[in-house]
Parts: C-alpha cells; structure tokens; sequence
C-alpha cells in the first residue's frame, strides 16, 4: 500500500511539470491544426454534399421551410453545419488523442526514469512493435469480453461492476507494459505483473472511472450547442491530463516494484578461490 500511495502523490505532483502540461495542451493544438486545415479543403464540399441529402427527406425538408420561416435561418446555414461539425469532430479528437498516447506513455516514463531512476538499468525488454501487438491484443480480448458480457449489464448491479473492470484490466494491462517496456527484460515484466496482478488492476478501474468526467462533460456539449466550442476542448484537455497522470502513476510504481525487484535478488556468488601451484622444496641458503 505505501508503493501504491507513494505512486500516487507522485503522480500528482508530476502533473505539473512542465513538459507534462506541454503534453497535455497537444492535442487541442493538433486538433485545431486539423480543424483548420480540413475546413479549408473540404467545408464547403462537406456541407454541400450534406445539404443535397437533408434535401432528398421531405420530412427533414419540411422541418428547413419552417425555420426558415421562424426567421432562424435556411436549411444549409442552420442544420447542415452543424451535422458536419458533430460528426467529424469525434473522428479528429480520437486521431488526436490516439496520437497523442502514442507519444506521451514513452515520454512519461523517460521522464519519471531521469528524473527518479536514473542508475536503473534498461534491458530493452519490449520493441515498439512488441508494444503496438501487445495493446492491439490486449484491446482485442476486452471488446470480446465487453460483448460476452451485454447480456449481464441486464442485471442492476453487474452494470455498475464489469465494464470499469474490464476497462481497467485493459488499463493496466497497456500502462503497465509502457511503463516496464523500456527498462524491465521479459521475465522481470511477467514477474511484476504476476505479484502486482490486483494492485495495478486496481489502479487501472480509478483511473477508468477518472477518465469518466470528461465524458461528462462531452455530453453536456453536446446537449447545449452553444457551448459545444468551448466544453468539447475543455473534455480533451482533460482527458488527456487524466490520461498523463495514469501514466505517471504507472510509471512510478513499476519502476519501483522493478528497482525493489532487482534489490532482492541474491547476489552472484563469489567464484573459486584460485590456490596456487605447490611450491617445490627449494633449500634455504642463508649467506
């Protein structure tokens, strides 16, 4: 518990690092980027091509005559954009956020590792590819598991207790190989996550539930149009600084569950004592 607490505090503080906050701030800045640039290119195809369809609905068509006449506005400047801007921008902040997770765990846990650990040694026990198959895998298992599993979410409780531990299986499982990637060999990874099998697990369901509040958020964007501007970059932002202390929390205690790992392990034992040939009987002469 004093590990996992300590992890914890760490975490905390870390969040207000510099480089961490510069992390944090990336992905609005690639959204914005992205934003821009695919308004520029495509806007005006965009709410062309979905004017011409909301145009094909007589119903939808009706609805546009009657704002229009309510004064609001014609069918292409009301509506139109609008479809455009709530079904492309959950595409650009996921490509955003995925990008950004790629380049932050690493980061992270070369920071925690130069600013903590800096005498622990790197065995290189996960490639990039390795990493990239590992969460591949692992996210693979938890869709199945989450799909076995619709059929309890029937059932009140079950609702409330199997997807932040799936989600938090998948967590550990993703943070901790990042965090132990870089400086832990195979067999030191399996043995962590054997013994701190119900810690991390433990670790990656709070960090889930964290992870919700942004969601929160989202959605009140998405209720209230009008600030849809301003709540939506506030949910990534948020997010991702949720994302950055999972990380760091990660980091912290693997890497010092790996430094404790090492420190028990028994000490090479000394080699043979080299003995000398035997020295031949040579007579003393005293001068």
């Amino acid at each position: 518990m004093s590990l996992f607490l300590d992890a914890f505090w760490r975490a905390v503080a870390y969040c207000l690092h510099p480089r961490v906050i510069a992390l944090s701030v990336l992905p609005l800045i690639l959204m914005v980027a992205l934003a821009l640039g695919l308004g520029w290119l495509y806007w005006d195809t965009a709410v062309g091509g979905v004017f011409a369809w909301l145009e094909s609905s007589a119903l939808i068509s009706s609805i546009g005559n009657w704002l229009q006449g309510m004064g609001v506005g014609n069918l292409k400047t009301v509506v139109a954009p609008l479809i455009v801007i709530f079904a492309v921008t959950p595409l650009i902040v996921v490509g955003c956020l995925l990008l950004v997770a790629v380049l932050m765990a690493p980061a992270l846990a070369s920071l925690v590792a130069e600013r903590r650990f800096p005498a622990l040694e790197r065995k290189k026990g996960g490639s990039l590819l390795w990493a990239i198959a590992w969460s591949l895998g692992s996210t693979l298992l938890a869709l199945v598991a989450l799909v076995i599993s619709l059929p309890l979410w029937l059932v009140p409780p079950l609702i409330l207790v199997l997807p932040p531990l799936i989600w938090g299986w998948l967590t550990y499982r993703v943070m901790a190989f990042d965090a132990l990637a870089d400086h832990a060999s195979p067999t030191e990874r399996r043995e962590l996550m054997r013994r701190h099998r119900m810690t991390l697990l433990g670790m990656g369901v709070l960090t889930g539930y964290l992870g919700a509040a942004p969601s929160l958020i989202w959605a009140s964007g998405v209720l209230f149009a009008a600030a849809f501007v301003i709540l939506v970059p506030v949910a990534i932002w948020i997010y991702t600084l949720v994302f950055a202390f999972s990380s760091l929390w990660f980091s912290h205690y693997c890497l010092a569950a790996l430094e404790k790992l090492r420190a028990e392990a028994p000490a090479a034992p000394p080699g043979p004592i080299p003995t000398l040939p035997p020295i031949e009987n040579v007579p003393l002469t005293i001068p």
